[in-house]
């Protein structure tokens, strides 16, 4: 029921997520820090940055495969859309109350974590919906094209650091006006027809 206690934390009635860890908690940009490793998918990259999708839509179409805990939903969509979305519990929790207020779910403490199941009110609502709401989530980044950008900037910043440090004033000037170009030039093929 709202305001219970949820694995330890109420800051979202009965749906408060225990912050601190687990799924959602990721940082950065796909060209920044947290672009390398191996977590979140199958080029190393963490989820957040991709085009969100509903997230409300995306639990209904979950619960009606089977009851689930939060976490359990976080790590499924972060599954589906091969991390490049990871919903945080701050997307989450605040749309399993709502869900709950309304009467689509029901929640039952089951090993000390509150287990969601679809009323028959909201399964009628979850089948009326899309089949896979996170799919166009996924499909928002071509991860192995960021990538190669990622590393292109990384080259292109490591030649202005080098032309800034040691080139003459007139090659720093030069070094400035390639990059204005570039700049102007990017902005135009967004102008081009395909």
């Amino acid at each position: 029921m709202p305001g219970e206690e949820f694995e330890g934390r109420a800051a979202f009635g009965g749906f408060g997520p225990p912050f601190g860890g687990g799924p959602g908690r990721s940082p950065g940009s796909p060209f920044g820090h947290g672009f390398g490793g191996r977590r979140g998918g199958p080029h190393g990259r963490r989820g957040g940055r991709a085009r969100r999708g509903d997230v409300r839509a995306s639990l209904l179409a979950l619960l009606k495969e089977r009851p689930m805990h939060g976490y359990e939903m976080i790590a499924e969509i972060t599954e589906r859309t091969n991390g490049a979305w990871r919903p945080s519990p701050g997307s989450i929790y605040p749309n399993l109350q709502l869900l709950e207020e309304e009467g689509l779910i029901t929640a039952e403490e089951v090993g000390g974590k509150r287990l969601v199941s679809l009323t028959e009110t909201g399964r009628a609502e979850a089948e009326a919906g899309p089949a896979e709401p996170w799919a166009e989530a996924g499909r928002e980044v071509d991860w192995e094209a960021v990538q190669e950008v990622g590393q292109a900037l990384a080259a292109v910043d490591q030649a202005v650091q080098q032309v800034m440090r040691t080139g003459t004033e007139a090659q720093r000037a030069k070094g400035l006006a390639v990059l204005t170009e570039t700049r102007k030039k990017l902005y135009l093929i967004l102008a081009e027809d395909d």
